[in-house]
């Protein structure tokens, strides 16, 4: 018998499951485990566990240089979505605020 095939799930529409409950303080648990999902699923899950990297030298290896601007461009992509998915009055306390940092405080403030 034949694998069973299991349906690719687009990342929009997984990205859905952030827009019915925006962070706003109380449901902090929720958000965090639904934000991880959608993370995971996209493979950026590593984002919101290590912070960017110093800019390398210009001398570094393009490599070097096109993996931290992937990092870069990948953090900044999380920081939007979950600055869509929160309450005004946290999207302004942290719209100028790394990914990585943003999870501690916000852990520290809601856990």
């Amino acid at each position: 018998m034949a694998p069973t095939s299991i349906p690719q799930i687009s990342s929009f529409a997984l990205r859905s499951i952030l827009e019915k409950d925006k962070l706003n303080g109380t449901n902090f648990t929720n958000w965090y485990r639904n934000l991880r999902i959608v993370l995971k699923q996209e493979k950026k899950e590593h984002v919101l566990d290590n912070t960017i990297p110093d800019e390398p030298a210009d001398e570094e290896t393009v490599a070097v240089r096109n993996a931290y601007r992937r990092t870069r461009d990948e953090s900044t992509e999380i920081i939007c979505l979950m600055l869509a998915h929160m309450e005004s009055d946290l999207q302004q306390q942290f719209e100028n605020v790394e990914a990585y940092n943003m999870i501690v405080v916000l852990k520290s403030m809601f856990e």
